[in-house]
């Protein structure tokens, strides 16, 4: 191979070697110089061509090889994809197989679910039908209890009814227009009122809701107050008992049993028609208060006149029905009494005109319950008892306090001992 010999060698050369009379070597070197310059471009060119071939062989064996290699990868592939079919026929067959088994197991499932339900269903009716037999037994049995409670009951009730029966009596009450018999027997009808204890304003609400009930239901048979013992009491409650009976259409007869005095007295005096035991004992006096506190001699007048007024409007009615003036009524009182508690049994009141007819017996006709029979109502006929508690002052006598009155008022009480007491 010849060695190649760049341009810029024979460049230099002719640098080096440039003079003006060496112009015909230059031509000739010149000349040689364009002939090795194209036998360098010739050999470029085959060594460029020789290299272009050997890539070309080079490429050829790498397609080659890499062609066989694809190939290779290609066969592997196809021989795994053949290999995954297996698999997949393998697996689809047991997964057929499995269906299959599931299918089986599940056609057996529901073939002991529905033998499972037509026992249940049998079972069902055969439970339905022991139930029916139960209920109508049970019913038979309740009918049966039923029928023993009611017997049961009944005769309970009839024991009860009898019960119940016996604490009435057979006779019911009697009215008379005239209540007083030949005999001296006052008959007192169920148009009965009581009047107890102390006179306050519920004694008068009491007594005059009677008065005006009784007078609702009849107002020709009389009404009876019947005093079983009182010691008076409120002015003022006292004399609305006197106006309702004053106002009533039926006469309202007063009966005193025991004891009358003070206030209970003049309702016993001013009533249209009076009756008492020969033994009853009947007080008047005067109107008596008690005054509390410092009262200047002012007060001490006004009070005085106020309890003159209340005087005069009940000491002179009984005055007038004795048949005296109110002064000889008073005088008379003293003469009997230094207090002037003028006390009379029955047989003495009568001939003074404090009562109107003395009896010997009374026939109580409302008492038509066994008043021993035990009841949860209270008996309309018994007047409301009054809140007074007893107690012990000091010195161990037992007393009450009064309930305060209304403005105004007065107690018209007999009260000898003090049992009665202000605040």
């Amino acid at each position: 191979m010849k060695p190649i010999l760049t341009p810029a060698f024979f460049v230099c050369l002719a640098l080096t070697a440039w003079s003006p009379a060496k112009e015909a070597v230059t031509e000739t070197v010149t000349e040689t110089v364009k002939e090795v310059a194209t036998e360098a471009s010739k050999s470029a060119e085959d060594a460029e061509l020789a290299a272009r071939r050997k890539e070309q062989e080079a490429l050829a064996i790498t397609n080659k090889l890499e062609a066989e290699r694809l190939t290779q990868a290609t066969n592997e592939m196809r021989a795994e994809v053949t290999r995954l079919k297996l698999e997949r026929e393998l697996m689809n067959e047991r997964v057929a197989l499995e269906e299959t088994k599931r299918q089986a197991a599940l056609r057996q499932e529901l073939a002991k679910l529905e033998a499972d339900k037509a026992r249940i269903s049998r079972e069902g009716e055969l439970a339905k039908v022991r139930a029916e037999m139960l209920t109508n037994e049970l019913k038979v049995a309740q009918t049966e209890a039923a029928l023993e409670v009611a017997r049961l009951q009944g005769d309970i009730a009839l024991f009860e009814t009898e019960a119940k029966r016996d604490t009435y009596a057979d006779s019911k009450p009697t009215y008379l227009k005239n209540p007083l018999r030949e005999d001296g027997t006052l008959v007192i009808s169920d148009r009965r009122i009581p009047l107890n204890g102390l006179i306050t304003q519920e004694t008068a609400d009491f007594i005059t809701n009677r008065i005006d009930y009784w007078n609702n239901k009849d107002r020709e048979m009389p009404i009876f107050i019947v005093i079983d013992s009182s010691p008076g009491g409120s002015v003022m409650a006292g004399y609305r008992i006197l106006k309702s009976m004053e106002s009533s259409d039926a006469p309202v007869h007063v009966v005193v049993k025991s004891f009358a005095a003070s206030m209970a007295a003049a309702i016993t005096t001013l009533a249209r028609e009076s009756y008492a035991y020969p033994n009853a004992v009947i007080l008047h006096h005067q109107i008596s208060s008690r005054v509390y506190g410092q009262l200047n001699l002012t007060q001490q007048r006004e009070f005085h006149e106020e309890s003159q007024r209340w005087w005069k409007r009940f000491g002179t009615p009984i005055a007038d029905k004795m048949g005296i003036t109110t002064d000889e009524l008073i005088k008379r009182m003293y003469e009997r009494s230094s207090s002037g508690d003028w006390t009379e049994f029955a047989e003495e009141a009568q001939k003074l005109k404090w009562v109107n007819h003395i009896v010997e017996g009374i026939d109580e006709t409302s008492f038509t319950r066994d008043p021993d029979a035990a009841t949860s109502k209270p008996q309309p006929s018994v007047q409301p008892a009054t809140a007074l508690g007893e107690q012990v002052d000091a010195e161990g006598k037992p007393f009450v306090w009064l309930p305060r009155i209304e403005p105004k008022d007065v107690y018209f009480l007999f009260n000898p001992d003090s049992y009665y007491r202000m605040r």
